[in-house]
């Protein structure tokens, strides 16, 4: 018998028959370790299986704005229709109304329709936040320098709220501080930015150690709309617009390919476009709307603020004249119409909203530029189609869906990455959930 050094008895036959077994034991499970390595499935290859299966899933999520639904087709875009057959494809996918750019680029990442996400158009007043001359306009970005425009989630918070880093370049909004958070990768929109740099960057993200690496990074570029305006849908030059990111993308999935690394390539746009006809354009003057009421023409809609103390009455009136002088150029929306897209009178809506169809377009008397092309009209016209490609692990191969809402995206994105909203949404997962492998 003899003391530990703590004071305590030990007996040492008993301790050193425990190291004899210890040692033994051992000695038997090397053995049995290197018999079971020396098999057909050798452990460390069933152990990087097992890991390779359970390996979380990252989401590149490319948006090609005003790139319409069938430009795969009309443009022969050979990488998307060849990254299409290999994953999957929508017929079309609608954009929320109005079909113009912020509102549904915050829609695809927040899977909140306008009228919830904050985001009604690509400008507009706010009756809640008076000021010396009205009202404050929101204008394109503005979410930079106030955040509290936007009234939602985006996912790349999402992410980073799951503990996952998250990464933007340019996509809208996305370097606005939305309820004192930010992707932890991101870049400020400058329209001087190159579009190989976008691609190159992304690849860089997706290179980084995992403890740095971004699960969801979102890319955007605008060349498309650009040129699509200017030239309109069918223009050699929108041809060539679409040949241009139409190589990025293919560039992009191969060098993603190249990564040991389970990426799922999304590409979207954010509405169509279609052909604009300079002889049906109206002059927003010529309705001679009165000085009580702000205007915010928007295009494809004209919103009308009524400025502070123009009661209901004189809204009724200004309607009904409205609509007693369209003669088939335009509609003034009903309660009805407005509810059906949305467009509930609302601080941020105006209180009376003049909508025109294409080949038509309202404008501004001192404007000097005319477009050749343009969206922003009813969301369920064949023309504002967008686009929806993917391709990756968590997606099925060789897949033709039919239309789907583009606020089905973000639910689908969050499920890939294994995270769920932290507040309620609009968008369900049906369409795009029988594409999903998951």
């Amino acid at each position: 018998m003899r003391l530990a050094k703590d004071g305590t008895k030990q007996n040492a036959p008993l301790f050193y028959l425990a190291l004899s077994l210890f040692i033994l034991l051992t000695f038997a499970a090397l053995t049995a370790s290197n018999a079971f390595a020396s098999s057909k499935a050798p452990l460390n290859d069933f152990v990087k299986g097992l890991k390779q299966e359970q390996q979380d899933q990252y989401v590149v999520l490319i948006s090609l704005d005003g790139f319409r639904h069938d430009y795969i087709e009309l443009h022969n875009a050979q990488h998307l229709g060849a990254i299409a057959k290999k994953g999957v494809r929508a017929s079309s996918m609608t954009p929320v109304y109005p079909s113009n750019t912020f509102p549904n680029h915050i829609s695809l990442i927040t899977g909140l329709l306008p009228k919830h996400h904050g985001i009604v158009n690509n400008r507009f007043f706010d009756k809640s936040r008076p000021t010396k001359e009205g009202y404050a306009q929101y204008k394109l970005g503005y979410g930079g320098m106030d955040s509290t425009w936007i009234t939602a989630t985006p996912l790349w918070n999402l992410v980073e709220y799951h503990g996952m880093k998250a990464a933007t370049f340019f996509w809208p909004e996305s370097d606005s501080r939305i309820s004192g958070t930010l992707p932890s990768y991101f870049y400020h929109y400058s329209k001087y930015a190159d579009y190989q740099q976008r691609v190159d960057q992304i690849i860089t993200w997706l290179k980084l150690p995992e403890v740095s690496r971004p699960r969801f990074i979102a890319g955007y570029f605008s060349l498309t709309d650009s040129v699509g305006h200017d030239e309109g849908p069918f223009a050699d030059k929108t041809n060539d617009a679409v040949q241009e990111v139409d190589a990025l993308i293919g560039q992009l999935y191969e060098r993603i390919n190249a990564l040991d690394l389970p990426v799922n390539l999304v590409v979207v746009s954010d509405h169509g476009m279609t052909p604009i006809d300079e002889s049906q354009l109206i002059e927003v003057e010529s309705l001679s709307i009165p000085d009580s009421f702000i205007i915010e023409n928007e295009g494809a809609q004209v919103h009308l603020y009524a400025k502070v103390g123009v009661n209901d009455k004189q809204i009724t009136e200004e309607t009904e004249r409205l609509t007693h002088i369209a003669e088939n150029r335009y509609i003034v929306l009903n309660d009805t119409q407005r509810a059906e897209r949305h467009m509930e009178v609302g601080n941020r809506t105006g209180d009376i909203i003049i909508e025109i169809a294409p080949p038509a377009r309202f404008k501004n008397a001192n404007s000097m530029h005319i477009s050749k092309g343009g969206h922003g009209y009813m969301n369920t016209l064949p023309d504002m189609g967008a686009t929806f490609v993917a391709v990756g692990p968590a997606f099925k191969t060789n897949t033709t869906l039919p239309v789907f809402s583009n606020l089905e995206v973000y639910p689908a994105l969050a499920k890939i990455l294994g995270i769920a909203p932290v507040t309620p949404i609009d968008g369900k997962l049906d369409v795009l959930e029988k594409a999903l492998t998951l």
